[in-house]
């Protein structure tokens, strides 16, 4: 059979060993001489009767089967074939002892075996990328790149060349199309089988028809010639909806337009432009109120347009219109003499000309007036609005620039402060203890909201002898006096003394120092409240926010706790108090 020089089929592994030189007798020669140099040549006929031959020895011996097989080393075919275990002879204990201490010693010597004797297990050469080293060089190291055959150093961003002849510099590793400063992607994170079967669950009320209405209103504004008259009640809450997602283009906006109308609201006009704010005057010539938010691109000659097409307008408020310059301005007061409300927002071209043509054109109609964050508010401003003694009621100067003088300010409310029910003066860091004791405690008898937001000069103990002894004046229902830190214990009681049976939106947020027991006296006192904001007050706990919602009548409707970390949410509350708010729980 081994001289016929036909063969069976052989494996992968027998294929890869052939062509790599290594064959059954190559290996047989090599086992054989390694046997003969272990045992040598006097010992051998000896021991051979004596050793007893186990499963390792098999192993490692190769069998001698017939002549031919001596002659040709192993057949190929008998590779894959297992030995038949020998049979275990029985030794003396001399062998015994002989062969335990052979064991020994090639244990011992096993370490020490060179390369020679571990013939196959080392792969060839041949099998590593380059040909004068079988691994990469070390980091630091100098090579020469196998494109360009320059010098480079070696670092941990070299890369192999697409040949396998050798390693690649920085330049040509990138010429190859390959970035080797490219971090590897990360692997898109799976979610858990667990988590994938949770169930988020989130309760919501049933809407009403009406909302449901203008839900889809919103979604399909952008066919207006469809929705045909969707009518009057409505148009405020669609023009909400719509203005959520800033969705009111020129085009959908002629939805709300119509010569009928005599008051229109958009609250988010950023994309309008001049065009269609000039065709919004035209679509409405009867306008009487108009409110438009975020109006940035209104200009001069929108401002001409409406000079002439809104003849009948009385009410303006704007947020944002940053364009319009003085003369616009002076343009429009002077053809409109009978404005009664006008309000600006962020307007840093709005100067004392313009307060003045106001003021002078609207002198005797003119009872609301809002100039909230003008960039060029100064004391001039207030030289002005003495002019409207006896009939403002709402005045809005807050967050200038530059904070107004002490003295002017109080000159102005000795004039206008009889008749107004809406004051604001935060931001204007120089008003102190003294303007509320000047200005405001004995000239004030009808003021029911009241801004003092940010004023860092006012003290504990003078807001506290203010609203002690503030008795002209009826409680008020609005009060804002957040971020003052000094504001503490004294200051909020005599607030609650003074408005706690009428307020219904108060906001102490920043009174960091405030204790829980005088924040859970607003829950016996100002039991009307429907809005309140007690963020970054540290001591406000689960327990303050239990006594407020318990105390409330019915008409609380938002509990704001900010920076509060102390409220955990753990409080329950009754039926009639579900509806109720609260914003800014960390643990949510």
């Amino acid at each position: 059979m081994s001289n016929n020089n036909v063969r069976g089929p052989t494996s992968a592994l027998t294929e890869f060993l052939r062509d790599s030189g290594i064959t059954a007798t190559t290996i047989a020669r090599r086992a054989a001489t390694t046997n003969r140099q272990a045992a040598g040549p006097s010992s051998a006929p000896e021991e051979a009767g004596d050793i007893e031959v186990g499963q390792e020895d098999v192993a490692q011996v190769p069998r001698r089967r017939t002549r031919g097989n001596r002659r040709s080393g192993y057949v190929s075919d008998e590779l894959d074939e297992p030995a038949s275990p020998a049979k275990k002879q029985k030794l003396s204990k001399a062998a015994e002892a002989k062969l335990r201490k052979a064991k020994k010693s090639k244990k011992s010597d096993k370490d020490g075996e060179d390369e020679d004797e571990d013939a196959y297990t080392a792969l060839p050469r041949s099998t590593f990328p380059t040909a004068g080293s079988s691994s990469k060089p070390a980091v630091g190291s100098f090579d020469i790149c196998a494109t360009c055959e320059k010098q480079y150093t070696v670092t941990k961003y070299t890369m192999a060349a697409n040949s396998g002849t050798g390693y690649l510099c920085h330049p040509c590793a990138k010429s190859s199309g390959t970035d080797p400063f490219k971090k590897p992607t990360v692997p898109r994170k799976r979610k858990p089988a667990a988590a994938k079967r949770v169930v988020n669950y989130e309760e919501r009320l049933f809407p009403s028809l009406a909302s449901l209405c203008i839900q889809i209103i919103s979604r399909y504004i952008d066919d207006i010639e469809a929705l045909g008259d969707i009518g009057v009640l409505n148009m405020e809450a669609i023009s909400k909806a719509i203005s959520k997602n800033r969705s009111l283009t020129s085009t959908n906006a002629q939805l709300f337009y119509g010569p009928e109308n005599t008051v229109l609201t958009l609250y988010d006009a950023t994309k309008l432009t001049p065009d269609a704010l000039r065709t919004l005057a035209h679509l409405n010539p009867n306008l009487t109120t108009l409110r438009l938010d975020f109006c940035g691109l209104l200009s001069d000659e929108v401002m001409s347009v409406w000079s002439t097409s809104l003849p009948n307008l009385v009410s303006l408020q704007l947020l944002g219109p940053f364009l319009v310059r003085t003369s616009a301005w002076i343009n429009f007061f002077e053809s409109h003499p009978q404005l009664e409300c006008f309000k600006i927002t962020q307007s840093p071209r709005f100067d004392v000309k313009c307060v003045e043509a106001l003021i002078t054109t609207s002198q005797k109609t003119l009872h609301t007036l809002g100039l909230k964050e003008v960039g060029k508010m100064s004391d001039e401003f207030l030289d002005c609005i003495k002019l409207l003694e006896g009939q403002l009621t709402y005045l809005d100067i807050s967050e200038p620039s530059e904070s107004c003088s002490e003295a002017a300010i109080i000159e102005m409310l000795s004039i206008i402060a009889p008749t107004l029910t809406h004051l604001d003066l935060s931001n204007h860091t120089e008003v102190s203890d003294k303007v509320l004791r000047l200005g405001l405690q004995p000239y004030s008898k009808a003021i029911t909201s009241l801004g003092l937001k940010d004023l860092p000069e006012l003290t504990d103990t003078g807001v506290a002898d203010f609203f002690n002894s503030w008795t002209d004046n009826p409680p008020l229902t609005f009060l804002d006096i957040s971020r003052i830190h000094l504001l503490n214990k004294d200051a909020l009681l005599a607030i609650l003394a003074h408005s706690g049976s009428c307020l219904q939106e108060l906001n102490i947020n920043g009174w960091r120092d405030i204790d829980n027991e005088s924040l859970e006296e607003i829950g016996k006192q100002a039991r009307d409240l429907k809005k309140i904001d007690l963020g970054f007050c540290r001591g406000v706990d689960d327990f303050t926010v239990k006594s407020i919602i318990d105390g409330s009548k019915g008409g609380l409707q938002e509990v704001k706790v900010w920076g509060c970390n102390r409220v955990e949410g753990k409080w329950t509350v009754s039926g009639k108090q579900r509806h109720i708010r609260v914003y800014g729980i960390e643990s949510h």
